[in-house]
């Protein structure tokens, strides 16, 4: 037999919002990884041997199998495809495309909604806060949310009845609009979908955490 696989190799901190879908994605499908704290208070984000991994010097980054890769919705796709296709990969098309779908939509309309309040609310002192950047920020999520809540009312999971890899980019997200300290209009099918969430173990342990 030959030499056993070396681990994924994960760098970037558990409390990223975007490390915690690699996180989840990972103890989902059961894959064996190492991980060291890069970005945050930890830095080391913007150093050479960093960069030269991921030069656009955010977080996360994996390397498995010889391969680098970066950016968390690509990286969720990654695993899906590699170790979990018919499981968090949709055999069937329609789901398929459904979940790529949702999970572009994270990265370009809910991520930039949400992301003000939270960094206002949440990472900085309150006499650093911009409330009209707060209330901007409720509001833009309030619109994205209300997508999410038609589309659960109709589905149990975002890409249809199943739990699949369009669920992780959107699962972080959920958590954190609900944790914050903000008015919020009522959305049935999103508390009914969290609650859901929260039935995962690997959820719990990497996504519904109090908020840092």
């Amino acid at each position: 037999m030959g030499a056993a696989q070396a681990k994924l190799m994960l760098w970037g901190r558990t409390t990223s919002i975007n490390v915690m879908k690699v996180l989840w994605c990972l103890e989902e499908l059961g894959v064996p990884y190492d991980r060291e704290d890069v970005g945050g208070e930890f830095g080391r984000n913007h150093e050479p041997w960093y960069l030269a991994l991921n030069p656009n010097g955010r977080v996360p980054t994996i390397r498995d199998k010889g391969m680098v890769l970066w950016e968390s919705n690509v990286v969720v796709r990654y695993l899906s495809a590699t170790y979990g296709a018919g499981k968090l990969l949709p055999a069937d098309a329609t789901a398929r495309w459904h979940a790529e779908q949702w999970m572009d939509w994270q990265q370009t309309v809910l991520a930039p909604a949400l992301m003000p309040a939270f960094q206002n609310l949440v990472r900085r002192k309150p006499s650093e806060r911009d409330l009209n950047a707060v209330e901007k920020s409720r509001k833009a999520t309030v619109e994205a949310m209300a997508m999410i809540e038609a589309r659960l009312a109709r589905s149990a999971f975002i890409a249809g009845p199943a739990f699949s890899m369009g669920d992780i980019p959107i699962g972080p997200g959920i958590h954190r609009w609900l944790s914050l300290p903000i008015e919020r209009p009522a959305m049935p099918a999103i508390e009914r979908y969290y609650q859901t969430l929260r039935e995962r173990p690997t959820y719990r342990k990497h996504v519904a955490l109090p908020l840092a």
